[in-house]
């Protein structure tokens, strides 16, 4: 077991595992409180968190989700809260579940009050970006297609959500009479040679959309009219070196994504994922330009997962810094890469907490840094909520 807190030019703040629900995942702020979503352990889906005192982070008040659904994401702007609704993988014998995205009135942070919900066949939603009314980007489904695409939702009225546009990769409509390319799954190994082709969120820069689409690698989309999105470019990474492309962060100010691919084997037991720096000064041509460094450690030996997952995604109100980027790790925990040679990216910080009681590790799944340079982040298993400040 790991026990000992590494770190270099980070320390820890305070830390809290959410009343015992340390299964965390996505992680929001408004107005000195912390919006954190659960993985789906228990049946607390969204804790709210006041952290005006960021080393005394209290719960003020959590949701539960309906039996065989979780609800691991949340987006909040102004007094709109938006969480998912999907599938529980925790559930799997579940005979129902509900799909779709629910929204929440938060004018009073510590009593959430539901106002709607926009219900969707299938699996459900999985992430959603709200960074600006009245629309939000997210994963859905649908009736007749291969898991999940994008679906644009209006929310002018947030009491009266409404789906505006959707775009799907070409093969994912069978229902429509489309044939898929790929052999399709819904899980890796679930198929031999089989793929799975979906959308894992959208990240919104002007009138264009970057998308991880999974085992399809990136896809960036032209939003301009959000009832008919239409395709700009595809990226494939290729299969022998990529898989499970997770976000896509338009790097502002600069002609750039970086990209990053999620680590879903266990104990370095499968391929090592990547994040990759893309140049989109051709938009119609993206390349990969530069990728950053595996940490250096005995992460291998240390259990569960040892690879990429998911960025500060710079929010509106959030910091915003075009040569600095905040990446969780899973194991090796927070990294923090400095990207101002793009072909060069070099590691400047990074936070590896002790393991939390009961596991062999951490790992940090989500992170968010606030405007004030404080750092959110979660843990997937049990140790709920770490805040962090930079030392240098």
């Amino acid at each position: 077991m790991h026990t000992q807190a590494d770190a270099l030019n980070m320390r820890l703040v305070g830390q809290t595992d959410l009343n015992g629900h340390g299964d965390c995942m996505h992680v929001n702020l408004k107005d000195g409180f912390a919006f954190v979503a659960h993985m789906g352990e228990s049946r607390i889906g969204t804790s709210v968190l006041d952290v005006t005192d960021p080393r005394r982070p209290k719960v003020v008040a959590q949701l539960e989700t309906p039996p065989g659904t979780h609800s691991h994401k949340v987006q909040v702007v102004g007094d709109v809260l938006l969480v998912n609704y999907e599938r529980s993988p925790f559930e799997p014998n579940a005979t129902s579940w509900q799909g779709g995205l629910k929204v929440f009135d938060v004018s009073r942070p510590e009593q959430p009050r539901e106002i709607a919900f926009l219900k969707m066949p299938g699996k459900g939603v999985h992430r959603m970006t709200y960074w600006e009314p009245p629309f939000a980007y997210m994963s859905g489904s649908g009736d007749g297609f291969i898991d999940q695409f994008l679906v644009i939702v209006d929310l002018s009225d947030p009491a009266r959500p409404c789906e505006l546009g959707r775009w799907w990769y070409p093969g994912q409509n069978t229902g429509g009479g489309e044939t898929p390319t790929w052999t399709p799954t819904q899980s890796h190994g679930g198929v031999p040679g089989g793929k799975r082709y979906a959308l894992h969120h959208p990240l919104i820069r002007g009138n264009r959309a970057y998308c991880g689409w999974w085992d399809a690698g990136l896809v960036v989309l032209d939003i301009s009219d959000k009832r008919k999105p239409t395709l700009v470019s595809h990226l494939e990474f290729g299969a022998d070196v990529s898989t499970a492309t997770h976000t896509a962060l338009p790097v502002p100010g600069r002609d750039l994504l970086v990209v990053t691919d999620e680590q879903l084997a266990t104990d370095c037991k499968g391929m090592q994922t990547r994040v990759r720096v893309v140049s989109i000064a051709d938009e119609q041509h993206p390349s990969v330009i530069g990728e950053f460094r595996v940490p250096e450690g005995n992460f291998c030996s240390r259990g569960g997962r040892f690879g990429p997952h998911n960025l500060h995604e710079m929010r509106p109100g959030s910091l915003v810094d075009s040569n600095t980027i905040y990446v969780t790790w899973f194991n090796a925990g927070l990294r923090v890469v400095d990207i101002s040679d793009a072909t060069r990216p070099r590691e400047i910080a990074y936070f590896v907490p002790e393991a939390p009681p009961g596991r062999s590790s951490i790992q940090f799944n989500d992170v968010l840094v606030a405007a004030n340079g404080l750092v959110y982040v979660t843990d997937r298993f049990t140790g709920g909520l770490y805040i962090l400040e930079r030392t240098s």
